[in-house]
Protein backbone atom coordinates (compact mmCIF):
# COMPACT_ATOMS: atom_id res chain seq x y z
CA UNK A 1 0.00 0.00 0.00
CA UNK A 2 1.54 3.32 -1.06
CA UNK A 3 1.67 6.59 0.83
CA UNK A 4 -1.37 8.02 -0.97
CA UNK A 5 -3.48 5.09 0.19
CA UNK A 6 -2.38 5.52 3.79
CA UNK A 7 -3.19 9.23 3.72
CA UNK A 8 -6.59 8.58 2.17
CA UNK A 9 -7.44 6.06 4.88
CA UNK A 10 -6.26 8.45 7.60
CA UNK A 11 -8.35 11.30 6.19
CA UNK A 12 -11.39 9.01 5.82
CA UNK A 13 -11.21 7.88 9.47
CA UNK A 14 -10.28 11.26 10.97
CA UNK A 15 -13.73 12.94 11.10
CA UNK A 16 -15.35 10.04 12.98
CA UNK A 17 -12.58 9.95 15.57
CA UNK A 18 -12.86 13.73 16.06
CA UNK A 19 -16.66 13.52 16.34
CA UNK A 20 -16.32 10.71 18.91
CA UNK A 21 -13.86 12.80 20.92
CA UNK A 22 -16.24 15.77 20.88
CA UNK A 23 -19.20 13.64 21.99
CA UNK A 24 -17.25 12.01 24.82
CA UNK A 25 -15.88 15.38 25.97
CA UNK A 26 -19.38 16.86 26.00
CA UNK A 27 -20.61 13.92 28.07
CA UNK A 28 -17.78 14.36 30.58
CA UNK A 29 -18.49 18.08 30.95
CA UNK A 30 -22.27 17.66 31.31
CA UNK A 31 -22.36 14.40 33.26
CA UNK A 32 -23.19 15.98 36.64
CA UNK A 33 -26.12 17.85 35.08
CA UNK A 34 -27.68 14.85 33.33
CA UNK A 35 -30.59 12.78 34.70
CA UNK A 36 -30.12 9.08 35.41
CA UNK A 37 -32.10 8.24 32.27
CA UNK A 38 -31.47 10.26 29.12
CA UNK A 39 -34.20 11.12 26.65
CA UNK A 40 -32.76 9.41 23.58
CA UNK A 41 -35.49 9.20 20.93
CA UNK A 42 -37.77 11.95 19.71
CA UNK A 43 -40.92 12.14 17.61
CA UNK A 44 -41.49 14.46 14.66
CA UNK A 45 -43.04 16.99 17.05
CA UNK A 46 -39.83 17.04 19.09
CA UNK A 47 -41.14 15.28 22.19
CA UNK A 48 -39.27 12.38 23.82
CA UNK A 49 -40.68 8.84 23.59
CA UNK A 50 -37.74 6.71 24.80
CA UNK A 51 -34.85 6.82 27.27
CA UNK A 52 -31.46 5.18 27.78
CA UNK A 53 -28.88 4.92 30.52
CA UNK A 54 -25.56 6.74 30.59
CA UNK A 55 -23.79 3.48 29.79
CA UNK A 56 -25.91 2.72 26.76
CA UNK A 57 -25.35 6.28 25.49
CA UNK A 58 -21.58 5.85 25.74
CA UNK A 59 -21.71 2.42 24.10
CA UNK A 60 -23.82 3.84 21.27
CA UNK A 61 -21.36 6.69 20.70
CA UNK A 62 -18.37 4.34 20.61
CA UNK A 63 -19.98 1.68 18.42
CA UNK A 64 -21.47 4.18 16.00
CA UNK A 65 -18.35 6.27 15.42
CA UNK A 66 -15.91 3.33 15.40
CA UNK A 67 -18.21 1.35 13.10
CA UNK A 68 -18.53 4.27 10.66
CA UNK A 69 -14.78 4.86 10.80
CA UNK A 70 -14.16 1.19 9.97
CA UNK A 71 -16.63 1.31 7.08
CA UNK A 72 -15.02 4.41 5.57
CA UNK A 73 -11.57 2.89 6.09
CA UNK A 74 -12.66 -0.09 3.99
CA UNK A 75 -13.97 2.27 1.30
CA UNK A 76 -10.66 4.18 1.22
CA UNK A 77 -8.70 0.91 1.26
CA UNK A 78 -10.55 -0.81 -1.58
CA UNK A 79 -11.55 2.14 -3.77
CA UNK A 80 -9.52 3.43 -6.70
CA UNK A 81 -7.67 6.58 -5.61
CA UNK A 82 -7.65 7.84 -9.19
CA UNK A 83 -11.43 8.14 -9.55
CA UNK A 84 -13.46 11.12 -8.43
CA UNK A 85 -16.08 8.91 -6.79
CA UNK A 86 -13.69 7.99 -3.98
CA UNK A 87 -13.08 11.65 -3.18
CA UNK A 88 -16.83 12.22 -3.02
CA UNK A 89 -17.14 9.30 -0.60
CA UNK A 90 -14.53 10.87 1.70
CA UNK A 91 -16.43 14.18 1.64
CA UNK A 92 -19.65 12.34 2.45
CA UNK A 93 -17.89 10.73 5.43
CA UNK A 94 -17.02 14.18 6.81
CA UNK A 95 -20.64 15.28 6.35
CA UNK A 96 -21.96 12.18 8.14
CA UNK A 97 -19.50 12.64 11.02
CA UNK A 98 -20.45 16.32 11.39
CA UNK A 99 -24.18 15.57 11.41
CA UNK A 100 -24.01 12.60 13.79
CA UNK A 101 -21.49 14.26 16.10
CA UNK A 102 -23.65 17.37 16.46
CA UNK A 103 -26.87 15.45 17.10
CA UNK A 104 -25.27 13.36 19.86
CA UNK A 105 -24.08 16.54 21.61
CA UNK A 106 -27.50 18.16 21.08
CA UNK A 107 -29.14 15.23 22.89
CA UNK A 108 -26.89 15.83 25.90
CA UNK A 109 -27.56 19.57 25.93
CA UNK A 110 -31.32 18.95 25.72
CA UNK A 111 -31.11 16.58 28.71
CA UNK A 112 -28.97 18.89 30.85
CA UNK A 113 -30.74 19.94 34.10
CA UNK A 114 -33.90 18.05 33.08
CA UNK A 115 -35.88 16.72 36.03
CA UNK A 116 -38.12 14.53 33.87
CA UNK A 117 -36.70 12.94 30.67
CA UNK A 118 -40.23 12.62 29.31
CA UNK A 119 -40.50 16.40 29.11
CA UNK A 120 -37.24 16.87 27.17
CA UNK A 121 -37.75 18.26 23.68
CA UNK A 122 -35.61 18.09 20.55
CA UNK A 123 -37.15 20.36 17.86
CA UNK A 124 -36.65 19.62 14.19
CA UNK A 125 -34.58 22.75 13.66
CA UNK A 126 -31.78 20.85 15.41
CA UNK A 127 -31.58 18.70 12.28
CA UNK A 128 -31.11 21.83 10.19
CA UNK A 129 -28.20 22.91 12.39
CA UNK A 130 -26.81 19.36 12.20
CA UNK A 131 -27.02 19.44 8.40
CA UNK A 132 -25.14 22.75 8.47
CA UNK A 133 -22.42 21.18 10.62
CA UNK A 134 -22.24 18.30 8.15
CA UNK A 135 -21.86 20.70 5.22
CA UNK A 136 -19.13 22.61 7.05
CA UNK A 137 -17.32 19.36 7.87
CA UNK A 138 -17.58 18.25 4.23
CA UNK A 139 -15.96 21.52 3.17
CA UNK A 140 -13.12 20.94 5.61
CA UNK A 141 -12.72 17.41 4.28
CA UNK A 142 -12.51 18.73 0.74
CA UNK A 143 -9.74 21.15 1.73
CA UNK A 144 -7.83 18.41 3.55
CA UNK A 145 -8.12 16.16 0.53
CA UNK A 146 -6.29 18.77 -1.54
CA UNK A 147 -3.16 17.88 0.43
CA UNK A 148 -3.19 14.38 -1.11
CA UNK A 149 -1.66 14.08 -4.58
CA UNK A 150 -4.16 11.89 -6.37
CA UNK A 151 -2.86 9.68 -9.19
CA UNK A 152 -4.11 10.37 -12.69
CA UNK A 153 -6.97 8.08 -13.78
CA UNK A 154 -6.01 5.19 -15.98
CA UNK A 155 -7.42 5.15 -19.52
CA UNK A 156 -10.63 3.17 -19.87
CA UNK A 157 -10.10 -0.29 -21.33
CA UNK A 158 -11.45 -0.97 -24.77
CA UNK A 159 -14.55 -3.08 -25.26
CA UNK A 160 -12.54 -6.13 -26.29
CA UNK A 161 -13.51 -8.82 -28.77
CA UNK A 162 -16.04 -11.40 -27.63
CA UNK A 163 -14.43 -14.81 -27.22
CA UNK A 164 -15.96 -18.23 -27.86
CA UNK A 165 -15.43 -21.53 -26.07
CA UNK A 166 -14.83 -24.51 -28.31
CA UNK A 167 -17.56 -27.05 -27.64
CA UNK A 168 -18.30 -30.10 -29.72
CA UNK A 169 -21.80 -30.41 -31.17
CA UNK A 170 -24.12 -31.69 -28.46
CA UNK A 171 -21.52 -31.13 -25.71
CA UNK A 172 -22.95 -29.58 -22.53
CA UNK A 173 -21.01 -27.16 -20.32
CA UNK A 174 -21.70 -24.92 -17.36
CA UNK A 175 -19.76 -22.41 -15.25
CA UNK A 176 -20.29 -21.27 -11.67
CA UNK A 177 -18.40 -18.97 -9.34
CA UNK A 178 -18.97 -17.21 -6.06
CA UNK A 179 -18.56 -13.43 -6.11
CA UNK A 180 -17.64 -12.43 -2.54
CA UNK A 181 -17.81 -8.81 -1.36
CA UNK A 182 -15.50 -7.87 1.51
CA UNK A 183 -17.42 -4.62 2.00
CA UNK A 184 -20.80 -6.33 2.52
CA UNK A 185 -19.28 -9.11 4.61
CA UNK A 186 -17.41 -6.66 6.84
CA UNK A 187 -20.48 -4.44 7.18
CA UNK A 188 -22.64 -7.42 8.12
CA UNK A 189 -20.19 -8.62 10.77
CA UNK A 190 -19.84 -5.10 12.16
CA UNK A 191 -23.63 -4.77 12.40
CA UNK A 192 -23.88 -8.11 14.23
CA UNK A 193 -21.35 -6.83 16.76
CA UNK A 194 -23.34 -3.61 17.04
CA UNK A 195 -26.56 -5.56 17.61
CA UNK A 196 -24.97 -7.61 20.40
CA UNK A 197 -23.65 -4.49 22.11
CA UNK A 198 -27.02 -2.74 21.84
CA UNK A 199 -28.80 -5.84 23.16
CA UNK A 200 -26.43 -5.93 26.13
CA UNK A 201 -27.06 -2.23 26.76
CA UNK A 202 -30.81 -2.76 26.76
CA UNK A 203 -31.67 -1.25 23.38
CA UNK A 204 -33.67 -4.23 22.12
CA UNK A 205 -35.48 -2.36 19.36
CA UNK A 206 -32.29 -0.84 17.96
CA UNK A 207 -30.53 -4.20 18.30
CA UNK A 208 -33.19 -5.88 16.16
CA UNK A 209 -32.84 -3.19 13.49
CA UNK A 210 -29.05 -3.67 13.42
CA UNK A 211 -29.45 -7.45 13.30
CA UNK A 212 -31.89 -7.17 10.40
CA UNK A 213 -29.45 -5.01 8.48
CA UNK A 214 -26.65 -7.47 9.23
CA UNK A 215 -28.64 -10.42 7.90
CA UNK A 216 -29.43 -8.53 4.68
CA UNK A 217 -25.75 -7.67 4.16
CA UNK A 218 -24.60 -11.24 4.84
CA UNK A 219 -27.31 -12.77 2.64
CA UNK A 220 -26.03 -10.78 -0.35
CA UNK A 221 -22.31 -10.79 0.53
CA UNK A 222 -21.32 -13.81 -1.58
CA UNK A 223 -23.78 -14.45 -4.44
CA UNK A 224 -23.50 -17.30 -6.91
CA UNK A 225 -23.01 -16.44 -10.57
CA UNK A 226 -23.71 -19.21 -13.11
CA UNK A 227 -23.63 -19.56 -16.89
CA UNK A 228 -25.48 -22.53 -18.38
CA UNK A 229 -28.24 -23.44 -20.81
CA UNK A 230 -30.54 -20.99 -19.02
CA UNK A 231 -28.20 -18.04 -19.60
CA UNK A 232 -26.55 -15.88 -16.96
CA UNK A 233 -27.95 -16.13 -13.42
CA UNK A 234 -26.94 -14.37 -10.21
CA UNK A 235 -28.59 -15.23 -6.90
CA UNK A 236 -27.92 -14.49 -3.19
CA UNK A 237 -25.62 -16.53 -0.97
CA UNK A 238 -28.21 -18.69 0.79
CA UNK A 239 -31.53 -17.69 -0.75
CA UNK A 240 -33.08 -18.81 -4.04
CA UNK A 241 -34.65 -15.36 -4.50
CA UNK A 242 -34.26 -12.60 -5.60
CA UNK A 243 -32.32 -13.72 -8.63
CA UNK A 244 -31.15 -11.87 -11.71
CA UNK A 245 -31.29 -13.77 -15.01
CA UNK A 246 -30.27 -12.87 -18.55
CA UNK A 247 -31.63 -15.61 -20.85
CA UNK A 248 -29.55 -16.78 -23.81
CA UNK A 249 -32.09 -15.30 -26.23
CA UNK A 250 -31.38 -11.87 -24.76
CA UNK A 251 -27.57 -12.07 -25.04
CA UNK A 252 -26.04 -10.04 -27.87
CA UNK A 253 -22.44 -10.52 -26.71
CA UNK A 254 -20.46 -10.96 -23.50
CA UNK A 255 -16.96 -9.73 -22.65
CA UNK A 256 -14.63 -9.58 -19.67
CA UNK A 257 -13.23 -6.22 -18.59
CA UNK A 258 -12.05 -4.26 -15.56
CA UNK A 259 -14.63 -2.09 -13.78
CA UNK A 260 -14.15 0.73 -11.28
CA UNK A 261 -17.42 0.59 -9.41
CA UNK A 262 -17.26 4.02 -7.77
CA UNK A 263 -16.46 5.76 -11.06
CA UNK A 264 -18.85 3.76 -13.26
CA UNK A 265 -21.66 2.72 -10.90
CA UNK A 266 -21.29 4.95 -7.84
CA UNK A 267 -21.18 2.23 -5.18
CA UNK A 268 -21.80 -1.35 -4.14
CA UNK A 269 -24.82 -3.59 -4.56
CA UNK A 270 -27.37 -3.68 -7.38
CA UNK A 271 -26.80 -0.46 -9.31
CA UNK A 272 -28.73 1.21 -12.12
CA UNK A 273 -27.25 3.74 -14.52
CA UNK A 274 -28.49 5.06 -17.88
CA UNK A 275 -28.22 2.20 -20.34
CA UNK A 276 -26.82 -0.32 -17.89
CA UNK A 277 -27.36 -2.19 -14.62
CA UNK A 278 -24.94 -4.17 -12.54
CA UNK A 279 -24.35 -6.31 -9.49
CA UNK A 280 -21.32 -4.48 -8.12
CA UNK A 281 -19.47 -6.17 -5.27
CA UNK A 282 -15.93 -4.85 -5.78
CA UNK A 283 -13.78 -3.12 -8.35
CA UNK A 284 -11.91 -5.36 -10.75
CA UNK A 285 -12.68 -8.16 -13.17
CA UNK A 286 -16.28 -8.29 -14.36
CA UNK A 287 -18.53 -10.14 -16.78
CA UNK A 288 -20.31 -7.59 -18.99
CA UNK A 289 -23.27 -8.67 -21.13
CA UNK A 290 -24.76 -6.53 -23.87
CA UNK A 291 -28.41 -7.44 -24.13
CA UNK A 292 -30.47 -7.59 -27.30
CA UNK A 293 -32.10 -4.22 -26.54
CA UNK A 294 -28.73 -2.49 -26.24
CA UNK A 295 -28.60 -2.26 -22.43
CA UNK A 296 -25.73 -3.79 -20.47
CA UNK A 297 -25.67 -5.94 -17.38
CA UNK A 298 -22.41 -6.46 -15.47
CA UNK A 299 -21.40 -8.52 -12.46
CA UNK A 300 -17.99 -8.42 -10.79
CA UNK A 301 -16.66 -11.98 -10.58
CA UNK A 302 -13.37 -13.84 -11.03
CA UNK A 303 -12.67 -15.90 -14.17
CA UNK A 304 -15.11 -13.72 -16.09
CA UNK A 305 -13.28 -14.36 -19.39
CA UNK A 306 -14.24 -18.04 -19.26
CA UNK A 307 -17.82 -17.13 -18.37
CA UNK A 308 -18.03 -14.64 -21.25
CA UNK A 309 -16.64 -17.14 -23.77
CA UNK A 310 -19.09 -19.84 -22.67
CA UNK A 311 -22.02 -17.43 -22.67
CA UNK A 312 -21.20 -16.31 -26.23
CA UNK A 313 -21.00 -19.92 -27.40
CA UNK A 314 -24.29 -20.90 -25.75
CA UNK A 315 -25.99 -17.77 -27.10
CA UNK A 316 -24.78 -18.60 -30.63
CA UNK A 317 -26.25 -22.11 -30.25
CA UNK A 318 -29.54 -20.65 -29.06
CA UNK A 319 -29.63 -18.26 -32.01
CA UNK A 320 -28.95 -21.09 -34.46
CA UNK A 321 -32.01 -22.95 -33.17
CA UNK A 322 -34.33 -20.06 -33.90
Amino acid sequence: MNRVRYRLMALAVLPFLLAMAVDLTAFALLRDRLPDRLASHFTASGSSDDTQSHTSYLVLVLVMHIGLAALWAVVARTGDAAVRGLRWMVWVGYAVAGLVGYLMVAVLVANADAADPGRVRMPLWQLVIGAGCGALAAGIGRLLLLTVSMPAPLPSPGPGEPERLDLAEGEVAGWMRRAPSRVLLGTGLAMIATALVLLYAGGTRHALVALGGALICLAFSCPYVTVDRHGLTARPTVLPWPRIRVPLSDVDRAISREIKILAEYGGWGYRMRPGKTGLMLRSGEALVVRRAGGREFAVTVDDSATAAALLNTLADREGAKR
